[in-house]
C-alpha cells in the first residue's frame, strides 16, 4: 500500500505544471540568492573543546564573507561581534550552531555598511530572538503571573525592536529630510515641489524657498482669470 501511494505521489508531481505565479516566485528567490552571499559557521569538536569555524570550502572567501556580513574590514571587530553572538546562543551543551547561524543571517540580511550598523543589526537580532522566546513562554503560561510577566517582556522587546528599526533608518538617512511645499500666489497658480528644509530663522523671514517646480497646477483666480493664459505664460516662462 505504501509503495502504491508513493507511485501516485510521484505521478502527480510529474504532471504538475508550474504556474506563472510560481515562476515569478522562483525568479525572485534566485535574485535574492545571487544578491546576498550567505555566511555560515560550524562547531568543530577537538577532544573536549569546541571551536567555531567558517563553513566554506575556501577560507579566503569565507573570511571575506564574514567581514562583509559585519560591514567592516577590521578582523578584531568581526571576531568580537561573532564572539558576542556566540555568547547569545550559548547553552548547557555548548554553542547552538543553528541559532548562531540564524542571528548571523539576520545581520547579513540587513547588509550593514559600517560598524555602527553592524552593532545595531546584532542587537536587533538578539531582541527578536528574545521576543520570540517570550512569545513561546506566553503561549505555554499556566498561571496569571507567568502570563503577565511574559506579556510585559514580550511587549517591551517588540517596542524596542521597533525603536531600533527607526534608529537604523535615521542613521542611514543621516538626518537629511525633504518636505513638499505648496505655494499659491494671488493669481491662482499652485506650485508643488520638493524643497530642502532651511534654517528656522530663514523660514521666519521668508515664506518659502523653492527649487524649480516639478508640477505646475493652474487654477482660476478669484477674479475669473483665464486658465489658458496661465498655462501659456508658464510654458513660455514669461510674466503676466
Amino acid at each position: 500500500m505504501t509503495g502504491k501511494s508513493s507511485k501516485l505521489r510521484t505521478g502527480r508531481e510529474a504532471i504538475h505544471a508550474i504556474s506563472e505565479a510560481e515562476r515569478a516566485v522562483i525568479g525572485k528567490c534566485l535574485l535574492r540568492h545571487e544578491s546576498t552571499a550567505p555566511v555560515r559557521f560550524k562547531v568543530a569538536k577537538n577532544g573536549n573543546e569546541r571551536n567555531l569555524e567558517l563553513d566554506h570550502p575556501n577560507p579566503v572567501v569565507g573570511h571575506a564573507l564574514r567581514m562583509n556580513a559585519f560591514g567592516s574590514a577590521d578582523p578584531e571587530f568581526c571576531a568580537g561581534m561573532l564572539g558576542q553572538l556566540m555568547k547569545a546562543n550559548q547553552t548547557a551543551e555548548g554553542v547552538d550552531e543553528g541559532g548562531l547561524n540564524f542571528m548571523v543571517s539576520i545581520v547579513n540580511g540587513m547588509q550593514p555598511r559600517d560598524q555602527v550598523e553592524a552593532m545595531l543589526a546584532a542587537q536587533m537580532a538578539a531582541v527578536h530572538v528574545s521576543a520570540m522566546n517570550f512569545a513561546h513562554r506566553l503561549e505555554r503560561a499556566n498561571t496569571s503571573y507567568e502570563q503577565d510577566s511574559s506579556e510585559r517582556a514580550f511587549t517591551k522587546l517588540t517596542r524596542t525592536f521597533t525603536t531600533q528599526m527607526e534608529a537604523l533608518k535615521r542613521y542611514r538617512s543621516r538626518g537629511e529630510q525633504k518636505v513638499t511645499n505648496v505655494s499659491v500666489s494671488d493669481g491662482g497658480q499652485a506650485i508643488v515641489g520638493d524643497v530642502t528644509r532651511a534654517a528656522r530663522e530663514n523660514l521666519q523671514d521668508k515664506a518659502t524657498t523653492l527649487t524649480p517646480a516639478t508640477n505646475v497646477v493652474p487654477l482660476t483666480g478669484a477674479e475669473g482669470g483665464s486658465v489658458e493664459r496661465e498655462e501659456r505664460a508658464v510654458a513660455a516662462g514669461g510674466r503676466r
